[in-house]
């Protein structure tokens, strides 16, 4: 079984598609604890809940490592509703919709 590749011509490397993934999943997790812009935080949140999703059925990946990462993902989107039901109680409606599909 070969391993896809994500290939991109702007990047000096190549990786399988399920670590470029999770690499992308953790800067996001990174800036969106620096993110300041509420309507920028809840599409960062609800990008990294899809991302944790997609990577939590990855074939590339353990059968331990994807439940960790399930795990996670109910985590991330517990918190994020909670965060979105808080912000709209104080008369700050967020966004709420289902997360980005991954292409």
């Amino acid at each position: 079984m070969s391993t896809p590749v994500c290939h991109t011509t702007d990047e000096e490397y190549t990786m399988p598609c399920a670590e470029a993934l999770l690499g992308g999943t953790l800067a996001l997790m990174m800036g969106l604890t620096q993110a300041q812009c509420g309507p920028h935080r809840e599409r960062m949140a609800h990008k990294i809940v899809a991302n944790l999703a997609a990577l939590a059925e990855s074939p590339q990946l353990s059968d331990g490592f994807r439940q960790l990462l399930h795990s996670l993902r109910t985590r991330w989107l517990a918190q994020h509703e909670g965060a979105a039901q808080s912000g709209a109680q104080a008369g700050n409606p967020l966004l709420h919709r289902a997360p980005a599909a991954l292409q």
